[in-house]
C-alpha cells in the first residue's frame, strides 16, 4: 500500500475513533509539517501554531474525508501552505528570526560550519518570491514529487517545474559569493 492511501485508511480508522491511528498520522505527517513552516515562516514557534492549527483542521474534516484524488499529507500541507502565507501577509517586514536546527555533527568545527550554512541557505530562502520558495523547499527539502506540490499549490506541474527551476536558480545567485566562507571548493 502506498502512503497516501495509508494515510487516507488511517484518517478514515480515526473517523471511526481509533486513536491509535490519528497517533500514527500524527507521527507521519506533523514533523514534515513543522519543518516545512518553519522554513517558510523562519519561526519555530509560529511554525509549531502552524502544525498544530493543520493537525486540528485533518481531524475535523476526517468524518467526511473523500478520497477526491488528494492525499491527506497534501492536503496537510497546502493547509499549512495557506496558514503560513496568512501570516507572512501580515508581518511586517524586517529580519526573522531562524528557527534552531538538530544539530547532530560531532566537531566544533563542523557544527559551526553547519550552522553557517544552515543559516546562508534559510537566509536565501527567506530572500525568494513566497511561490519559489514554497516550491523549492517542498520539492528539495522535503522531497515531495512535482505532482504532488502541484496538488499543494493547486497549480499545474509545469508550473511547479518552472518556479523550482526559477527558485534554485536564484538561490544559486543569492548564495554564489559565499563560497568560500562557507567550505565550498570552486568545483563542487
Amino acid at each position: 500500500m502506498d502512503a497516501a492511501n495509508h494515510d487516507a485508511g488511517l484518517l478514515a480508522q480515526f473517523a471511526q475513533g481509533d486513536r491509535l491511528a490519528a497517533q500514527t498520522l500524527t507521527d507521519r505527517l506533523a514533523p514534515r509539517i513543522l519543518r516545512f513552516a518553519a522554513r517558510m515562516l523562519g519561526d519555530r514557534t509560529e511554525a509549531e501554531d502552524v502544525t498544530q492549527e493543520t493537525m486540528l483542521r485533518l481531524w475535523r474534516i476526517a468524518p467526511d474525508w473523500q478520497d477526491s484524488g488528494i492525499a491527506p499529507a497534501a492536503w496537510a500541507f497546502r493547509v499549512a501552505a495557506n496558514l503560513c502565507t496568512d501570516r507572512l501577509r501580515r508581518r511586517r517586514p524586517g529580519p526573522t528570526e531562524m528557527p534552531d536546527l538538530p544539530d547532530d555533527t560531532p566537531g566544533m568545527d563542523a557544527r559551526m560550519m553547519q550552522t553557517a550554512r544552515a543559516a546562508a541557505l534559510d537566509a536565501a530562502l527567506a530572500a525568494l518570491p513566497e511561490r519559489q520558495r514554497q516550491a523549492v523547499i517542498l520539492r528539495h527539502l522535503e522531497g515531495l514529487s512535482n505532482p504532488e506540490i502541484a496538488a499543494i499549490m493547486m497549480i499545474g506541474v509545469e508550473a511547479v517545474e518552472s518556479l523550482t527551476a526559477r527558485g534554485k536558480r536564484n538561490l544559486a545567485a543569492l548564495l554564489s559569493g559565499q563560497k568560500d566562507e562557507l567550505g565550498y571548493e570552486d568545483d563542487q
